[in-house]
């Protein structure tokens, strides 16, 4: 049986004395699509957010290519070969496009050898290369925040949120990009937006008060039409 490039068993996570997660395990095989689902609340991010020891699990096992992260601080977690899309794109406003991509290289070299395939997903970023990043629309920020973790060779690449106050055509833009950089790296989601999840995403994992309540593949929960009321409040 090949082993999952990520797999997460059970784990706690507390934010102050408030515990967050309460039992969150998943899955997620090497070059797939894996979508993390549930109502807002439910502790997505912060599962992100424990991956990668930004808040690290009290209790329970996170593991990258069958090596534990435990007691890893993020730095090390994004050596590994992890990149993180936070929620709301924490981008350098003040710094050019170019800038915000220089400064993600983990080596010398890592921008030169990726520019080409980033230009390619995202053309408006070749376009707008030396212009300030706060001046680029929403949607072209959210293009640079993924853009800066396909600039070093990361295995797996968290995103989330990434449709969020995007307008429809933009986030179809989005999903071909998704598509595409997922030929090169396994991509965990986050996604509120249920139809692009569904449109996009391989397997599926639903978070329900910081639990996991179910998980397999994306064309078994599509047809799963009670499932998605009772979690996601979708039809």
């Amino acid at each position: 049986m090949i082993e999952p490039i990520l797999q997460v068993d059970n784990i706690h996570t507390y934010i102050g004395q408030f515990r967050i997660l309460e039992g969150v395990s998943l899955s997620v095989p090497a070059g797939s699509i894996t979508v993390l689902l549930g109502r807002n609340g439910a502790g997505k991010t912060t599962t992100l957010r424990s991956i990668m020891a930004l808040t690290p699990p009290r209790d329970g096992l996170v593991r990258f290519e069958g090596e534990s992260l435990a007691r890893k601080r993020p730095y090390h977690v994004a050596r590994l070969g992890i990149g993180y899309v936070p929620e709301h794109r924490a981008i350098f406003t003040e710094l050019t496009v170019r800038e915000n991509l220089e400064i993600a290289e983990r080596r010398r070299g890592d921008l030169a050898a990726r520019r080409a395939f980033i230009f390619d997903l995202f053309p408006d970023l070749q376009r707008f290369y030396i212009l300030p990043a706060g001046h680029l629309s929403g949607g072209q920020q959210q293009m640079l925040a993924i853009a800066r973790v396909l600039v070093p060779n990361n295995r797996l690449l968290l995103i989330d949120e990434p449709s969020e106050g995007l307008a429809p055509v933009i986030i179809q833009q989005l999903m071909l990009a998704i598509r595409k950089l997922a030929s090169q790296a396994t991509v965990l989601l986050v996604e509120q937006n249920f139809r692009m999840a569904s449109q996009l995403a391989d397997r599926y994992i639903i978070i329900d008060d910081g639990r996991t309540v179910a998980a397999g593949l994306m064309p078994d929960l599509i047809a799963d039409s009670a499932l998605i009321q009772r979690y996601l409040g979708a039809a």
